[in-house]
Parts: structure tokens; C-alpha cells; sequence
């Protein structure tokens, strides 16, 4: 998931820390997440709880202290970004298996024949390097239709399902479906093809999904100089989905805590970040803050969150 790191404004900060970092993303429904942050608390919360140590000059001094908030709201982030109408879309390198193989076990004499070469191919796809680690596979041999349990896999999100036959086995090759490019496109490929290009196809997913998911951020990104532009551009524009609005908006601030509080109050929006150098955003330098008409250091990050 692309995130944009930044530095928390002192209303949007971890009370009784001095500073706050963030990890902002920005989901499909444009709202942003606050994915992940950092705190600096000083000697705040030392005083408060009477936390000391021995300095290097045998000094008793309070600690300096952090806090962290890195939890499962990562998965939250993960799961809202990539996902689509058919259910979950996991990245291969955070799947908790990259390939489901699925057995084709509908003519009984043919059965025994097509379990074999799958646990054969689940084999020799757990052999193959994947940074460093194998890659996981799950062999799906429950009896059913071979439909539902394919939209099964398609729901859990699962990268790459492979769906082998009697027919095959006798051409030596496997039927793949990739998750990142929906459930009707997929195809035959040579079982010796797909053993040594499959971590290379792994690879495509993973990065696909990154590209796919910037690309929507820069859609939705925009930088706004005038109070009109910007209550337009968080104004709702579609009665059947009023939820569907804005995205970033990126735009001066004169760091007036009086305009955030008003914007929070008119529109929902807060001040996500202040993008670190580097960070999406944070290109250009001074302006004018369009709230206020005075003099702004730098662009900061609006939207409406979680």
C-alpha cells in the first residue's frame, strides 16, 4: 500500500507527545487511513510515571520515550486498498499462501492420476526461491464443484490458482488464474514454463498492485489554491453515492489551528500530514494559504479519514 509519511500538526498530535509521525494511505472509497504512527513523547510520560535512569555521568536523569503504533489496522489498510467486488486481493509477498492448486476430481477413474502430478507440482513449487523463502502452497482436494471452489480461492485472494485436469496431465501443463487479473482471464501454460517463471509472475502481481494503487492515489490527489476549489472538491457530487468525494487535497496552510478547526467543523477534513521531504506532496515550496491569505511554508496534506 503506498503511504504518504508526514508529521502530525500539534491538534492531530498524540496527546502529551511532542511529536507525531504518520503513515497516511489512501483508500478506495477516497477517504484516507491513518495507517501507522510514530510518537515522541520527551520526558513527558517519564515524569508522569516516575520512569529514570543512571546516565553515563551516574546522573539520575527521567527517559526520553517513544511510542509506537504499528497493529493490525495495517491489515485494514491492506485489505481496503487492493480488494475488489469478488472478495479479497492479497499481495504475494503478505498472502498466507501464493498458489492454490485445484484438483479437477470429477470422472473417478482419473482421480488417483490427477492427485499425483498435483502433489507432484505442489512439490517442486515449494522448491522454487522466493526471496529468500519457499513459496506456499495450498492443495485443495475436497470434493465439489470445481466452480465454487474456485470462487472460494477467488474470494480469499489468493495470488495464483491453478486448476489441473485429465486433459492437462496428458499435455504436461497447468491451467492458471491470476487474482490481480479477474476470475475469466486465465490460461494454459507448459508445467516447465511455469516452474521458472512463477516467482517472476509472483513478482508482476506484487508490483502491479503497488502501481495500481499509486496510480489511484494521483488520481485522487490534487493540489488546490482557493477556499471555493477546495469546499467543491469535498462537497459531494453524487446523490446515490454521497460518501464518494475528494480524495487529497493537497494546499498552503498559514499553520493556524483556528482554520483546521474550521474545516474539521464545515467539511469533516482534517490536516492528514505534513509530508516529509520526498513524500507525495511535498514537492513546491512557499505559497499563500487560501483560508487565510497569508504567507505558507509548504503544502500539507488534507482529506477525510477513518
Amino acid at each position: 500500500t503506498p503511504v504518504v509519511q508526514g508529521q502530525k500538526t500539534a491538534s492531530e498530535r498524540f496527546p502529551g507527545a511532542v511529536d507525531t509521525y504518520c503513515m497516511e494511505a489512501l483508500m478506495q472509497d477516497r477517504k484516507a487511513l491513518q495507517a501507522g504512527t510514530s510518537h515522541f513523547l520527551g520526558q513527558n510520560f517519564a515524569k508522569a510515571s516516575g520512569i529514570k535512569f543512571q546516565s553515563a555521568a551516574g546522573r539520575e536523569e527521567f527517559a526520553w520515550t517513544t511510542s509506537w503504533g504499528v497493529t493490525t489496522r495495517l491489515i485494514g489498510a491492506l485489505v481496503m486498498t487492493h480488494s475488489d467486488d469478488d472478495g479479497l486481493i492479497l499481495p504475494p509477498k503478505l498472502a498466507p499462501a501464493q498458489i492454490v492448486i485445484l484438483p479437477v476430481l470429477q470422472q473417478e477413474e482419473h482421480k488417483a492420476k490427477v492427485l499425483e502430478y498435483c502433489q507432484a507440482l505442489a512439490a517442486d513449487l515449494r522448491k522454487v526461491d522466493y526471496h529468500g523463502r519457499r513459496i506456499e502452497v495450498e492443495l485443495d482436494t475436497r470434493e465439489g464443484r470445481g466452480g465454487d471452489k474456485v470462487w472460494e480461492w477467488i474470494k480469499k485472494g489468493v495470488p495464483i490458482r491453478i486448476e489441473v485436469g485429465p486433459r492437462d496431465i496428458a499435455s504436461d501443463s497447468v491451467f492458471v488464474g491470476r487474482r490481480d487479473k479477474g476470475p475469466k482471464e486465465k490460461g494454459g501454460q507448459p508445467r516447465a514454463q511455469f516452474l521458472a517463471t512463477v516467482a517472476q509472475q509472483l513478482d508482476e502481481i506484487q508490483q502491479g498492485l503497488f502501481e495500481k494503487a499509486k496510480a489511484f492515489r494521483a488520481q485522487h490527489t490534487r493540489n488546490i489554491d482557493s477556499k471555493e476549489d477546495f469546499y467543491a472538491y469535498f462537497t459531494p457530487k453524487n446523490e446515490e453515492k454521497p460518501e464518494i468525494h475528494g480524495g487529497f487535497a493537497l494546499a498552503h496552510w498559514n499553520g493556524d489551528p483556528g482554520i483546521e478547526a474550521k474545516l474539521k467543523d464545515d467539511l469533516n477534513v482534517t490536516i492528514r500530514c505534513i509530508p516529509l521531504a520526498g513524500q507525495h506532496g511535498s514537492e513546491g515550496g512557499e505559497g499563500t494559504c487560501p483560508f487565510s491569505g497569508q504567507p505558507s511554508a509548504r503544502r500539507v496534506v488534507f482529506g477525510k479519514a477513518y
